[in-house]
């Protein structure tokens, strides 16, 4: 086998199993907590607007139905994810919330799309982990109609993000087995050069590309901190594994270490992310700004 297809079943298998139970299981705190990504995302597509949205990596959902609510009736948004549970969760909202949503569960890297048929791409989080983003946006590409806008959130790196790396930190001691995050693989922090960004982007076909840091303020109640770090993140993959005196040594170690972000009942933390923007022009079309405030 081969790296490329054994990286791919390697995500497959985490997103289809704990990985993708954890983000059902905490659905509601993760929502809140990534909730201002959300309306970043959708500020920039216009309310009432026809036409077909593609929601890459839509994990439980939250960000398909508040694009689908934006666009109204005279619109249609589509989430895609690879995980199994997370699709079946969202589809779940979707009826919840009564709102007309539809799903797929495939990887978008290796989905047959219909050419030519998204007039916008978002995603909050969700481009990071193909093993091959090249051929991925490629395919993304080929699935938008000429003129269509590509919007994204990614995390810029680790040192940038520090509440983001204080559990691993923490934990290290304790749990020598934490999987090591490495630069431009799969993960968390896959795009955090922006550089890489925009190299992805134009091999795959993508031309107006506009990069911004953005810097968003989020919070999470201080009573939901432990379960946060206990089922998310590599100390979440990790800590299952764990003997009951390891686990009870690691989450003293992991809490205090999170004392500095603790005000009062909330966490609060500053996200540093990238704000990507891009276009799908052809040769001969005219060239637009992916950040067009009459287009998505």
């Amino acid at each position: 086998m081969d790296g490329r297809r054994r990286t791919d079943d390697d995500q497959a298998a985490r997103w289809n199993g704990p990985s993708g139970n954890a983000w059902v299981d905490t659905q509601e705190l993760l929502d809140d907590m990534l909730r201002p990504f959300e309306e970043l995302l959708i500020e920039a597509i216009p309310a009432g607007q026809a036409g077909q949205v593609l929601d890459v990596g839509c994990g439980t959902g939250g960000t398909t139905v508040a694009v689908a609510r934006r666009l109204g009736p005279a619109g249609h948004c589509v989430g895609l994810d690879i995980s199994e549970p997370m699709i079946t969760a969202a589809r779940a909202r979707a009826e919840r919330e009564d709102t007309p949503v539809s799903f797929i569960h495939a990887d978008a890297q290796e989905h047959v799309f219909e050419p030519a048929t998204f007039d916008a791409v978002v995603s909050r989080f969700g481009v990071m982990f193909f093993n091959d983003p090249v051929r991925a946006f490629a395919n993304l590409r080929g699935a938008a109609r000429d003129g269509a806008a590509l919007r994204f959130i990614v995390w810029r790196g680790p040192a940038e993000n520090p509440f983001m790396t204080t559990a691993e930190r923490a934990a290290a001691p304790f749990l020598p087995n934490l999987p090591v995050r490495r630069p431009d693989e799969p993960g968390q922090y896959a795009f955090a050069d922006s550089d890489r960004v925009r190299r992805i982007l134009t091999e795959s076909g993508w031309s107006g590309i506009d990069i911004r840091p953005v810097e968003v303020p989020c919070t999470l109640p201080e009573r939901e901190l432990v379960r946060y770090f206990t089922r998310l993140g590599p100390v979440g993959q990790v800590l299952p594994e764990a003997d009951e005196q390891t686990r009870a040594r690691v989450i003293e170690a992991v809490r205090a270490a999170f004392d500095r972000f603790v005000q009062g009942p909330e966490v609060r933390f500053t996200s540093a992310c990238w704000m990507v923007g891009a276009r799908a022009t052809s040769a001969s079309s005219p060239s637009a700004s992916p950040t067009s405030p009459t287009s998505p």
